[in-house]
């Protein structure tokens, strides 16, 4: 019998017993930080992040025995080498450009198709989850992980994007890697089945993304990190705020959350932060809102968490929150 009190096992997540196959949701973790534009290491935040979930005590004050949702970490998708190499291309690429000069397209090609077999490689583990009727969320590494696993959800079901972020992260090939981590929502409209998505916490943007959201035929809903704080000085309380949120998402919703939408205290080693940013119990506050509401939450990323120990234990327990909230949204758990 399984003691949630007691020491968490070393090499499971979370410390849980349960094996891929009897799992009930599936995290995919994927080791990438090829495009990362700033400081990088998000490509060690998944193995971080498991060896950190194993001391977290399990109990929640709002979800009953959340450690009954059978969850388990599958194996390395991304080769660490692999990585490696074509960080250095993407390095050698962003230092031309940013002295001036054309990067060699062969240079700019080869990420460019490492990136793609990489989602593409998402894709298809995600799928054969899928498949067997498993949740599946992924574990990042940087913001570009999990377009593959959003691919394979509009495959087989329309849904909204939540997004927690201190950026928009709708350019178009930014630096020329069609598929850069400031450019992950910008890919992710261009699937059918992803009718809109509402971002919270944006405090880093630039005027390509804010003539996007104003030419897009999608609906953008921004909630801008300025104007969260300004309402709340007004009197607005959060709670009243996250209703307002949650009314612009529709009945399905995947929530990709970016370490770097929190207050950076919180993710210091994040890939690019930005100062301000949301407190822990309000990003919760909000995903529980979300649930509370009616709203079914299909899939789930957590990206950007720093090559440290603490924005590791941070990420662990974000993650673990919102496995425990899709677990109730699937009838799988219950509110207390």
């Amino acid at each position: 019998m399984y003691n949630p009190s007691e020491a968490g096992k070393k090499g499971s997540i979370f410390g849980l017993p349960y094996s891929l196959e009897e799992a009930n949701l599936v995290l995919l973790p994927v080791h990438l930080d090829v495009t990362v534009s700033y400081g990088q290491g998000t490509s060690k935040a998944p193995d971080l992040i498991m060896d950190e979930s194993s001391q977290l005590d399990l109990s929640l004050l709002t979800i009953k025995e959340p450690w009954l949702l059978k969850m388990a970490m599958y194996d390395r998708i991304v080769v660490s080498s692999q990585n490696e190499i074509q960080r250095g291309r993407a390095i050698n690429i962003i230092k031309a450009l940013e002295s001036g000069k054309e990067p060699e397209q062969d240079q700019l090609d080869f990420v460019n198709e490492f990136c793609e077999e990489t989602y593409k490689k998402v894709e298809e583990t995600a799928s054969s989850f899928l498949d067997l009727g498993k949740l599946v969320g992924i574990v990042g590494g940087d913001h570009s992980s999990p377009l593959g696993l959003m691919k394979a959800l509009a495959k087989r079901q329309s849904f909204g994007i939540l997004q927690v972020d201190a950026h928009m992260d709708l350019r178009k090939a930014y630096e020329g890697f069609t598929y850069s981590h400031a450019s992950i929502m910008y890919n992710a409209l261009k699937e059918e089945n992803i009718s809109t998505i509402t971002q919270v916490g944006i405090r880093d943007f630039c005027e390509e993304e804010e003539n996007f959201i104003a030419e897009s035929k999608k609906p953008v809903n921004v909630f801008y990190d300025e104007s969260l704080f300004i309402n709340k000085v007004n009197g607005y309380s959060w709670r009243d705020q996250v209703n307002e949120i949650v009314e612009t998402l529709p009945e399905n919703v995947y929530i990709s959350f970016d370490m770097d939408g929190l207050d950076p205290s919180l993710c210091p080693n994040t890939g690019t932060p930005v100062a301000g940013g949301l407190q822990f119990n309000e990003a919760t506050f909000l995903i529980e809102q979300v649930v509370r509401s009616g709203r079914k939450i299909v899939g789930f990323d957590v990206c950007e968490a720093g090559d440290d120990s603490w924005d590791a234990n941070v990420a662990a327990r974000i993650i673990y929150r919102i496995a425990a909230m899709t677990g109730v949204s699937h009838g799988l758990l219950k509110f207390r």
